[in-house]
């Protein structure tokens, strides 16, 4: 098929998509509509796993045989928000100048999953003796569970696939580890009374200054007693606190203080490390600070926990994709991805997609088209191994 009709197509698909406004927090069915639509007039099957709430979805389309072994192109339908960001031009109307196409997405990552879209037709011109399918989540920037219920149905009622493809930017680079990310809230409930008496009260906001020193002490074992990788900048697992808040006025004992930390695992290091030792941590703190105040209390509510994706050296997939990208060697990612989910239910996996990270969640997104045009060519080489 004509090259440069393709790139048009997926150009033009992407510029639907990024019109979609589906940042993370806002639903994003009316782009899974569009795209099942798209689905219906090529004509390939495909199954929508909606979420719980009903407000958003994920789906998934097979080209060529219904059977296990195939591939699946997995990309995410949600964005970052734009809101404090200083645009040129509206986030959500993709633009093209100097060989690059703006807008909100443009980059992570619905270029990405428009070329998967765009080159269905491509998929369907070719004697697949394997299926491909595409792969269109929700809440990657967020939990990165969106892929999960259908990738528990691998196997079950869907084919499993041999190997997924995750189209995160890496600059067309393969890219076959990253971090895993845990999220926590932690709040501290004191025992209110004048700042006059401090000791008829419990400071929620003391406990918590408390608990930021002992997760800045629990970060720095994590960093020497675990493993260290020279791939990722840093080497090493951490543990950091984006927020703290608590009180409402300095004559005021406060009775309640939140925490809002993370801890970034190397893969090989379990999602718990940091957790398990704040525990300890917690229990200390409350035993000493809140005796005789039976109201007092240290609560942790986990949000969110992303696995890591571990290197496979010699997979499936990092062998294919290396093939299809004509490269030698792998690269670490210092973000996280839905690529460990995959991993995790027994998928061979590796990221390798469009633009770069340093273009993402910024002002004035962009992917250079000339990234698009060297993804199309990997799809094509993906046709040819599976012909």
């Amino acid at each position: 098929m004509n090259p440069a009709a393709t790139l048009e197509r997926a150009l033009e698909i992407a510029e639907t998509l990024i019109a979609f406004d589906t940042e993370s927090a806002k639903s994003n069915l009316a782009l899974i509509d569009h795209v099942e639509t798209y689905f219906r007039q090529c004509g390939v099957p495909f199954v929508r796993a909606p979420n719980a709430a009903g407000d958003k979805a994920a789906v998934m389309a097979t080209i060529g045989p219904m059977r296990d072994g195939g591939i699946v192109l997995s990309g995410h339908t949600d964005c970052v928000p734009v809101e404090g960001q200083s645009w040129t031009g509206d986030p959500f109307r993709a633009r093209r100048s100097e060989g690059r196409l703006y807008g909100r997405g443009a980059c992570d990552m619905k270029g990405f999953d428009a070329i998967c879209l765009a080159m269905i037709p491509e998929f369907q011109a070719a004697k697949l003796t394997r299926p491909i399918h595409v792969l269109l989540s929700y809440d990657e920037e967020t939990t990165c569970a969106g892929p999960l219920d259908l990738i528990r149905r691998f196997g079950v009622d869907l084919p499993r696939p041999a190997v997924a493809l995750v189209g995160e930017p890496t600059l067309m680079q393969v890219a076959d580890a990253h971090k895993s990310v845990s999220t926590y809230r932690t709040r501290v409930r004191g025992h209110e009374s004048h700042s006059a008496k401090l000791h008829l009260g419990v400071s929620a906001v003391h406990a918590g200054a408390e608990l930021v020193m002992a997760l800045e002490r629990i970060g720095a074992e994590i960093g020497e007693e675990s493993l260290r990788s020279d791939r990722f900048d840093p080497p090493v697992s951490t543990v950091h606190v984006g927020a703290i808040s608590g009180g409402v006025a300095r004559n005021i004992i406060a009775r309640d203080c939140e925490l809002l930390w993370e801890f970034r695992g190397l893969p090989g290091v379990s999602l718990r490390t940091a957790y398990n030792k704040f525990m300890l941590a917690c229990d200390e703190i409350a035993q000493r600070r809140f005796a005789g105040f039976p109201d007092c209390e240290i609560v942790t509510e986990i949000e969110v926990e992303i696995p890591a994706l571990a290197p496979e050296p010699g997979s499936a997939a990092e062998t294919l994709a290396l093939r299809l990208a004509r490269a030698n060697r792998t690269v670490a990612v210092p973000y996280a991805s839905e690529a460990g989910q995959f991993q995790q239910n027994l998928v061979p996996t590796v990221l390798c997609g469009p633009g770069s990270i340093e273009q993402a969640h910024q002002a004035d997104e962009y992917c250079e088209i000339a990234q698009y045009e060297e993804c199309i060519a990997f799809m094509r080489r993906l046709i040819a191994e599976l012909s």
